[in-house]
């Protein structure tokens, strides 16, 4: 089944439709949510909608955070429905970034052997990949969605106006995985700042949209979108319970630096490439210091990948802008190589920002 992408009034009114339908709706929240999103929300519905009353919802708060994304919170959130009564005919609305798409997504999949949901992303890494492609799922014993399962929700709706309530940090944060569409599909997208990003979000969420159709069950073309995402993965899961924890986009930005050494190694990707996206990760990403001595926790989380086969690394790599090859066999001794460049290049910069 394929998701309705629809985005401003639009959107509003294809969630009217969807809540009318349904004899309980429950609006899954965190509190930055809650406190910056709910109002937008609120007003936007009540000014074009005055007969849907967004209170009557059932509100299910929830912590904000990658830590919380685990089976304890979707218990929590199951008892919600249990205690008021959630049927085959209730509605989950989320509202929040990629953790709540993924927490709520899975929790209502699974609820009664589901119920419908519907993504209301309210970041810009949530409506341009977390939101959107059906995959929900939590964190388990410190590896990244390791319990989950595919399913669609019934519309995702994009109010872009959410955008003005992130800081820079979780604008450029959503920024590293629309570079990464620039490099397996439309080189355009390397040219993205923050005052035209708004203008390739449903570019980016459509065509996320068309490689999943293609690929619903993650065997195939739609591995692609895991470019950078190998050792992207293994530093958000690593940094998580430190005293500087990096978000997802952060991870990944990283992430897209050993995917382009590694595709000069194996797919014989022009040097240039390499260094175009230094210079692009310098102009929103601060320097990340990595020990060396972190090299063997990094490449044991990698171990866990999905993508693996056999006990041996799977990497997504690129021939070139818009060529990738997914399934590319990597020997161990070249992603610890890749990662030692990454730790290089970071300390140059920081060292280049301290002078």
């Amino acid at each position: 089944m394929s998701s309705i992408i629809c985005k401003g009034e639009t959107g509003l009114e294809q969630l009217s439709m969807i809540v009318k339908q349904h004899e309980k709706v429950f609006l899954l929240m965190d509190r930055d949510t809650e406190k910056f999103c709910y109002p937008v929300l609120k007003s936007k519905l009540s000014a074009l909608y005055p007969t849907i009353n967004i209170s009557d919802w059932i509100s299910v708060l929830i912590p904000s955070g990658e830590s919380y994304k685990n089976l304890s919170i979707v218990q929590y959130i199951w008892q919600i429905f249990v205690d008021y009564q959630a049927c085959k005919d209730s509605l989950l609305v989320n509202l929040g970034g990629g953790i709540i798409s993924d927490i709520g997504g899975f929790a209502a999949s699974c609820y009664q052997r589901g119920i419908d949901f519907v993504n209301i992303p309210t970041t810009l890494l949530a409506m341009v990949d977390a939101a959107v492609g059906g995959k929900n799922g939590v964190n388990f014993d410190c590896y990244k969605n390791q319990i989950g399962l595919f399913s669609d929700p019934q519309a995702i709706i994009m109010i872009h106006e959410f955008l003005n309530t992130l800081p820079d940090r979780e604008y450029f944060s959503g920024m590293a995985e629309m570079f990464k569409y620039g490099y397996i599909m439309d080189s355009s997208f390397l040219s993205l700042t923050k005052e035209n990003c708004c203008d390739y979000i449903e570019k980016a969420a459509t065509m996320k949209e068309l490689i999943v159709r293609r690929d619903i069950k993650d065997d195939g073309l739609r591995k692609i979108l895991n470019f950078g995402h190998t050792v992207g993965h293994a530093l958000e899961t690593y940094f998580l319970n430190s005293k500087s924890p990096l978000s997802h986009g952060e991870a990944v930005a990283l992430g897209l630096f050993c995917a382009l050494w590694l595709s000069k190694k194996y797919c014989g990707l022009d040097t240039c490439w390499l260094d175009y996206y230094k210079s692009v990760y310098k102009k929103f990403y601060s320097p990340v210091v990595i020990m060396e001595d972190v090299i063997d926790n990094l490449i044991d989380i990698m171990c866990h990948d999905k993508k693996n086969r056999n006990g041996e690394f799977r990497f997504v790599l690129i021939e070139a802008p818009g060529k990738p090859v997914f399934d590319v066999n990597v020997r161990t001794m070249d992603v610890r190589e890749s990662l030692i460049a990454l730790i290089r290049w970071q300390k140059d910069m920081n060292r280049d920002t301290i002078l």
